[in-house]
């Protein structure tokens, strides 16, 4: 009887002179074959915990078949076949890279988001030819000197790492475009990247900044800087001299004024909700003539300056959750106006004259009415009327045939008209939650058109909750079915 217990294993007569590299990782055969020809190979995803060897040495070592076959057909000449010029070792647990690297030299694209790394090699600085790296979403707490020598380098990917600061050598890199640093753990900003002459993208959202560097102005190129959710309480003035910025994101900050840019003439985007700004003035918007999007929500603003109207090409504006008691006259070039969470006692016939319109947002104010002069606009697709203090369904609505969404939920309307509803044959959803409806009119099964009818939180008997809890479907049939034949 064999010395070894039944379903034990023998030992390997081996053991000790195995190759390191029968250990690693497997990556299919086929999949090195394929990017020899391609100049691509994909590891995404595969668990890996270390890059084989294989992978490194891919364009150096004789491929296993062409030591045991002499044919080749045209495809498999593979000392024609090109050097790899992609790797993507995202999505893995690889803890860090070997210096192996230097040997892809050929590396345009090197994407290894989403893995454990807390480091990169020096030799990373060989890759002379790489022109996008993501490292994004790994441990990263320190970068190498060696980045300053990927003098080709156009997009540099780092977000979600644990940076705490930026070193010199990324003001080496000439020709970025694109830089991503955001949700890291960066308290200032270097001097350094000014040098970035040729930025396009700068994002450094979701970290420590309390202040910006004056130099930031000498990205003449930058179109879009994204400071969201830092601690920022003031804008360096040369900032203003950005006159290629298309896109500002300032939200989430502790600014309590407005940055004056005078000549950021071109800026399309202007974001800074979420701060402490008390006052909005002239100086604030008189030269942002191109701008299509102002965002000041969630400020303490209590009014707005008339030069507001000179914003000729302005499609939104949110002024939501202000302390505005008021509103000036706006361009008729806006669509999408939001002043919901603000004192607003009335809608004004101004915006009864934004003709543009498609979406309206007068949420939490204190309207009691609304203006027969809503229905000029013939383009309203939303309207958003909800916590406010209206007694009736306002009859503008029914007059007004492109509305799709009307939430005017939280109000005390006693009743509604569902033969003037039956003719808005676009109105897909009707929030009319928490209102003092005391019946539902089965005639309201007729709205076809609806896909979302919300009516809990009202004192009408039916239908009853169980009917309500299936959803808008089961409302509308069960309605239909109490139709008087």
């Amino acid at each position: 009887m064999s010395r070894f217990k039944r379903g034990g294993t023998a030992p390997n007569s081996l053991a000790g002179f195995t190759d390191p590299r029968d250990r690693e990782p497997a990556v299919p055969r086929g999949l090195i074959n394929a990017a020899r020809k391609s100049g691509q190979l994909n590891l995404s995803a595969r668990g890996l915990t270390e890059v084989p060897v294989s992978v490194w040495r891919i364009n150096l070592d004789t491929p296993e078949e062409a030591k045991t076959s002499v044919q080749f057909d045209g495809s498999d000449r593979w000392w024609e076949q090109t050097d790899l010029t992609k790797l993507v070792l995202a999505s893995n647990k690889l803890q860090s890279l070997s210096e192996e690297i230097r040997l892809l030299p050929a590396l345009v694209v090197l994407d290894v988001h989403d893995n454990l790394l807390t480091e990169l090699p020096s030799a990373i600085g060989e890759l002379i030819n790489i022109q996008k790296l993501n490292i994004s979403h790994n441990k990263l707490k320190v970068l190498p000197g060696e980045l300053a020598q990927l003098h080709n380098l156009k997009s540099l990917l780092i977000q979600h790492n644990q940076l705490e600061e930026i070193p010199d050598a990324i003001g080496q890199l000439a020709v970025l475009e694109e830089l991503d640093l955001s949700n890291n753990s960066l308290r200032n900003v270097s001097s350094c990247l000014g040098r970035l002459t040729c930025l396009v993208q700068l994002n450094l959202s979701s970290n420590k900044l309390k202040a910006l560097p004056a130099e930031i102005s000498n990205m003449k190129s930058l179109r879009q800087l994204d400071c969201t959710s830092n601690l920022l309480d003031d804008i360096p003035p040369s900032l203003a001299g950005m006159d290629s910025l298309q896109q500002l994101y300032l939200r989430q900050n502790k600014l309590t004024f407005l940055p004056e840019l005078p000549n950021c003439k071109i800026l399309k985007e202007l974001h800074v909700g979420n701060n402490q700004i008390n006052v909005l003035g002239p100086q604030h918007l008189t030269h942002l003539s191109s701008l299509v999007i102002l965002e000041l929500r969630d400020n303490k603003l209590k009014s707005l300056p008339e030069e507001i109207a000179l914003l000729k090409g302005l499609e939104r504006l949110d002024l939501s959750n202000n302390d505005l008691g008021r509103i000036v006259e706006m361009k008729d070039s806006a669509c999408d106006v939001n002043l919901g969470f603000n004192k607003i006692p009335a809608i004004s016939l101004n915006l009864c004259m934004l003709l543009q319109l498609t979406h309206l947002d007068m949420r939490n104010n204190a309207l009691v009415c609304v203006p027969d002069e809503l229905e000029a606009l013939t383009r309203l697709q939303t309207i958003i009327l909800s916590f406010n203090r209206l007694k009736t369904f306002p009859d503008v609505l029914y007059r007004i045939p492109t509305l799709e969404t009307v939430l005017i939920s939280s109000n005390q309307i006693s009743s509604i008209d569902p033969l003037q509803l039956i003719k808005l044959t676009k109105l897909s959803t009707l929030d009319l939650q928490n209102n003092d409806l005391l019946q539902v009119p089965p005639a309201l099964g007729n709205c076809e058109s609806l896909r979302a009818l919300n009516l809990e939180g009202n004192p009408f008997r039916n239908p009853r909750a169980a009917i309500l809890a299936k959803g808008t479907v089961a409302i509308l049939e069960y309605l239909r079915s109490r139709i008087p034949t």
